[in-house]
């Protein structure tokens, strides 16, 4: 026995279809606590077989973690890098579950009902999506994917849109917001029960739109299968997220990439990057593009660096499909592609010029250039990048303000491909006039052994540098010795408020270190004077 249900290509159910059923299930009420739903309204825009039992069993909760099943629920079988979900059928039988979805053959009690799919992530995805009564239709989604820019840009497109009146809900690297909540983020694109889960609450808070990272894993993963995007956004490309538990190789992270544009509407596209033909080949949606190239739809023109004390930002003239002034209070060129692309999306929505001007002004975002006021004679910021694309981009950006000294302050995470390592310290070595070397998230590494990587990556240049292994007295040596008309970078954990040591994150917030450090400082300063 097999069904399936009748989806138009962005995945949205028919007219008509499967009206039977949900008059007898009511949509919106899927998930709530103690409902029943018959699993075939779960399955219906799923191909599937039964193996055993029932299609028209009644289930409780979908669930893909073993540890939280319980009586009645249905349980999908994820194949994952570190555990099969298949291993667990057995067990989740006898803690009562109704019925499980399989990709592999399991051994269950005749009792338990047994469905076989081709991808049980692509079937967790959409079934997520049918219990909680497909809130993603009920929004307008917008989905960025990139090498960097995307947490900048959707933060960037929520101010200006919310300048307007929608309401907003956001996704990303950061965190979740729905409404005046904001949920710590695990990952940069949740699992597909979370994403639908967010959906719901947004729907429920009266949210009319949605901004959100979609990176190569959750579209690989299948974590966005099902969501019927809007707008879809490429930023640009480069070599990341690329050996253990990521991409095999680059070829398969641009496929990925481009997975986003085969699910929306439209796509919008930084036409200046090299890779933008490759990602967008095999695309479904309409293109429209933005960047500094004439033949871009939005394009940036006049760019102008301001630099005042305190102070570094970007001017330049809108042209195009729009015609405008900005100013943007973040330097540099990649400020400008992430304020085009917010102005691609907004435009859709009708925003008015001077709105989106006042709200571009208005736009931070934590841990993307995030200046922190230390002294008159230096400028000092924290910034996110982790990687040698958005490093060199970010370092490349702060040598066109002519600072005295460019110092850059940064570690690399254990447990990832060592030549993230090299990459990066090969750009630090080259493009900083000092780079203080510290350690990042270790993970189960040691940090010297991550440390003399990267001193393998520097070698290869001229660059001056330091080792301290422990980033407080690291970040410590950076504002001690900072001099006048000097630009500090601290890379690599913009907003992350943690250190990964051994399995364990430690509360690690660089914001914090800077304040525990100048007070130390001034102690310390007083301390000397006395002994004068």
């Amino acid at each position: 026995m097999s069904g399936t249900g009748g989806v138009d290509s962005r995945g949205r159910r028919k007219s008509g279809t499967y009206r039977k059923i949900m008059l007898c299930y009511s949509s919106e009420n899927l998930c709530k606590e103690g409902n029943v739903v018959r699993l075939d309204t779960l399955l219906e825009r799923l191909e599937y077989k039964v193996v055993q039992g029932s299609a028209e069993t009644e289930v409780t909760t979908l669930i893909n973690d073993s540890r939280k099943v319980e009586n009645g629920s249905v349980f999908v079988c994820i194949s994952g890098a570190v555990s099969d979900g298949h291993k667990y059928a057995a067990e989740v039988a006898e803690k009562g579950a109704a019925a499980v979805v399989v990709e592999k053959d399991v051994e269950v009690p005749a009792d338990v009902t047994v469905i076989k799919v081709e991808d049980t992530r692509y079937a967790l995805a959409l079934m997520s999506a049918a219990y909680f009564g497909y809130p993603a239709e009920k929004l307008k989604i917008v989905g960025i994917t990139g090498t960097k820019g995307k947490t900048t840009t959707t933060y960037m497109i929520k101010s200006i849109l919310e300048e307007t009146g929608h309401k907003v809900g956001l996704i990303g690297t950061i965190e979740a917001i729905i409404g005046e909540k904001k949920i710590p983020a695990a990952n940069t694109t949740p699992e597909s029960y979370t994403i639908h889960q967010y959906f719901a609450e947004m729907v429920k808070e009266g949210c009319d739109c949605v901004v959100m990272e979609v990176s190569s894993q959750g579209l690989m993963l299948h974590r966005t299968a099902g969501i019927p995007f809007e707008i879809g956004i490429f930023t640009n490309l480069g070599r990341d997220h690329i050996g253990p538990n990521e991409h095999k190789d680059f070829e398969d992270y641009k496929r990925c990439k481009g997975l986003l544009f085969k699910q929306c509407r439209l796509g919008i596209a930084n036409v200046d990057d090299k890779y933008f033909e490759d990602v967008f080949s095999g695309a479904t949606c309409k293109v429209e593009t933005f960047g500094f190239s004439e033949k871009a739809d939005l394009r940036a023109e006049n760019v102008q660096l301001v630099s005042r004390p305190g102070y570094l930002g970007v001017a330049y003239h809108v042209a195009g499909v729009m015609e405008f002034d900005v100013e943007i209070d973040i330097p540099g060129t990649f400020s400008v592609y992430n304020s085009l692309t917010a102005i691609s999306v907004c435009r859709h929505f009708e925003v008015p010029a001077e709105l989106i001007k006042d709200a571009l002004k208005k736009a931070k975002v934590k841990g993307r250039i995030e200046m922190v006021k230390v002294s008159d004679d230096f400028t000092l910021m924290i910034d996110y990048a982790h990687n040698a694309m958005s490093l060199e981009s970010l370092l490349t950006t702060l040598k066109e303000y002519h600072p005295k000294r460019l110092v850059c302050l940064f570690g690399c995470g254990g447990n990832r491909s060592r030549d993230r390592r090299f990459e990066m310290g090969e750009v630090s070595g080259r493009l900083a006039d000092l780079t203080i070397i510290t350690s990042d998230n270790p993970r189960f590494e040691e940090p010297q052994a991550i440390i003399d990587d990267i001193k393998t990556g520097i070698g290869r240049t001229n660059g001056k540098y330091v080792e301290i292994c422990d980033r407080k007295e690291a970040i410590k040596y950076a504002i001690s010795h900072g001099e006048v008309g000097d630009v500090i970078v601290l890379a690599g954990k913009g907003h992350e408020d943690y250190q990964e040591i051994k399995g364990v994150k430690y509360p690690m917030d660089e914001r914090v270190l800077i304040a525990e450090v100048l007070e130390e400082l001034k102690e310390e300063k007083q301390e000397k004077d006395q002994n004068k």
